[in-house]
């Protein structure tokens, strides 16, 4: 396993604070799904996104989303890039067949095809400057024929964020419990918005809200002319 504080030493200041951020906050992560987010409701959208076959979960935290994923894959790789995440991940999904990775997104590179790509709020902390280079990922990942599925937050969410005017790419101050403060990237999305960029980017995606704060998409490789 890979050293973590090595392994983003060379990446943009602004991916050394999220990743500092998840790897402060892992132990009370779980609070989030119990507190703000309507999992009832999310898993049930997520019951009617397209994810089977082989399916790589990018940033897949402490697993809340991996468990739910595993009776639909035929195989299932995780991937994240704090260790504390991926030590409850592990525990969460002790028993099965879940394949994890600790890497970073941002430079990490697949090792083979999958059928489904998915990730659960995480475009959200993916800041403009990369996206390009994360869908050109996502398509690098993909089998032929497969799909990226996701979930995220829309933009009414913007209300419970505290933004950092200062920051060179959008981004947001979280606090934890035991008062330390942190900053992780934040680009809430719209529906019609995300589409249109993704359509840009060489994707056909179908992006629909599925309550007034989140949005669920699916997005395919547009084939060539």
């Amino acid at each position: 396993m890979h050293d973590t504080t090595e392994q983003v030493s060379d990446q943009p200041d602004w991916s050394q604070r999220q990743i500092a951020n998840y790897r402060a906050r892992a132990a009370e992560y779980d609070c989030a799904y119990d507190e703000r987010l309507p999992m009832p409701q999310l898993a049930k959208a997520l019951d009617e996104l397209p994810i089977s076959g082989d399916v790589l979960e990018l940033a897949c935290g402490t697993g809340q989303w991996t468990q739910l994923l595993a009776d639909r894959a035929r195989t299932l790789t995780a991937l994240d890039a704090a260790p504390e995440m991926l030590r409850i991940a592990r525990a969460r999904m002790q028993g099965t067949a879940t394949r994890f990775i600790e890497a970073d997104i941002f430079s990490w590179e697949p090792d083979r095809p999958y059928d489904t790509v998915f990730f659960a709020f995480w475009l959200s902390h993916v800041p403009p400057v990369e996206m390009e280079a994360f869908w050109a990922l996502s398509r690098w990942a993909l089998a032929p024929g497969g799909c990226v599925v996701f979930l995220d937050d829309s933009l009414a969410k913007a209300e419970f964020e505290e933004p950092v005017a200062e920051a060179q790419v959008p981004t947001v101050r979280r606090r934890l419990a035991d008062g330390s403060q942190h900053l992780t990237v934040k680009v809430l999305h719209d529906a019609p918005s995300l589409t249109s960029q993704l359509n840009d980017l060489g994707w056909e995606a179908h992006i629909e809200p599925i309550d007034a704060y989140h949005l669920a998409g699916i997005a395919r490789p547009r084939e060539s002319e």
